[in-house]
């Protein structure tokens, strides 16, 4: 499966052609320190500790969860040698470095915060925490205590999105005035499901709007002004809704949904060209429970540029990764550029 880039120019002389930037620069796993990991959580963490195994030097050496059967298990697949019974003690514990909380969206302030007082770095499944008050406490507590503090918002680390940084960054399409972007599917509504549960974060906003709004913000920055339109649904859970983010540098439409089945696309539009990206996540979703969070991992990504213009052609099936300990050589990824000519 692929994801193709597709960026379009205005009308130009025939045969013009314009550089496009062709192959990712993604950093060499290999290259970073080999840390001790502590996992909070045995649910979304499946994904992330069998892409570290795959294709880093990094090592999970503990875990911790709720459920003790389930996280023997988890281990035992694993093979992690420490099962620790509370986050107390995995924190605490000298031979962990750095701690993935990958637990429900109302847990991560208080173990992040356990973790940094530990003084460990932390890698926090997004969303960072339930609100910018809580985000600001967690990064402010890194900053204090001299540990890394990360959102794992994996997207910002695909290949494509390198390639968009840096087509953007070279001046190709101009400047960026308005970037459009959606993700949505359709959930049955069960409060057995984290999805549709308010107390433990639930939502459409928070578990896939999360997505087109940090492309929007990756490309425009933070908003100063925001409009939004939604939905509630059963349950008292947002199910649905539509956003306008502006600042100085353009503006943002971003569209979420969990009752309505969403184009995975996204458009960035510019003074001199434009891209598309076609399908850039293809997130399979299905039941969810609260110890667990996903009930099924997010899948690769395809799709088929139509417009005319430089294509950029890349491999994006990539394991669930945080930033700095990115994969890159280990993954098959074929990257063809094509250059067409301008009317």
């Amino acid at each position: 499966m692929t994801t193709r880039l597709c960026f379009t120019e205005p009308a130009g002389p025939r045969g013009a052609s314009h550089s496009v930037v062709s192959v990712p620069q993604l950093p060499d796993p290999s290259a970073w320190p080999s840390l001790r990991w502590g996992i909070i959580g045995t649910g979304i963490a499946r994904a992330f500790v069998r892409a570290v195994a795959q294709n880093t030097r990094q090592k999970v050496t503990a875990v911790t969860a709720r459920d003790e059967g389930k996280t023997r298990a988890f281990a035992s697949e694993f093979g992690i040698s420490k099962l620790h019974n509370s986050v107390d003690a995995l924190v605490a514990d000298p031979e962990v470095d750095v701690v993935y909380v990958a637990t429900p969206h109302t847990l991560h302030r208080q173990q992040a915060l356990a973790a940094i007082a530990a003084g460990k770095h932390v890698l926090i499944e997004k969303p960072i925490a339930m609100s910018a008050d809580e985000a600001r406490e967690i990064t402010s507590a890194g900053v204090a205590a001299g540990v890394l503090v990360m959102e794992a918002m994996w997207t910002r680390y695909l290949p494509q999105a390198d390639v968009i940084r840096r087509v953007i960054g070279e001046g190709i399409i101009g400047d960026v005035h308005l970037v459009a972007a959606g993700f949505g599917f359709v959930s049955t509504y069960d409060l057995a499901n984290c999805l549709w549960a308010p107390d433990l974060g639930g939502g459409a906003l928070l578990d896939a709007g999360i997505y087109p709004i940090s492309l929007a913000s990756s490309i425009l920055g933070t908003p100063s002004r925001i409009e939004v339109a939604g939905d509630m649904g059963s349950g008292g859970v947002d199910v649905q809704a539509d956003l306008l983010l502006v600042n100085e540098n353009g503006r943002a439409l971003a569209s979420t949904s969990i009752t309505s089945q969403l184009p995975s696309t996204a458009a960035i539009s510019g003074s001199e060209g434009g891209i598309t990206i076609g399908a850039p996540s293809s997130a399979h979703r299905s039941s969810r429970s609260p110890e667990g969070r996903h009930g099924t991992e997010s899948k690769g990504c395809s799709s088929t540029a139509t417009l005319p213009g430089p294509t950029v052609e890349s491999d994006s099936r990539q394991p669930h990764l945080p930033p700095t300990w990115q994969r890159a050589g280990s993954n098959r990824r074929r990257i063809r550029t094509q250059r067409s000519s301008m009317s």
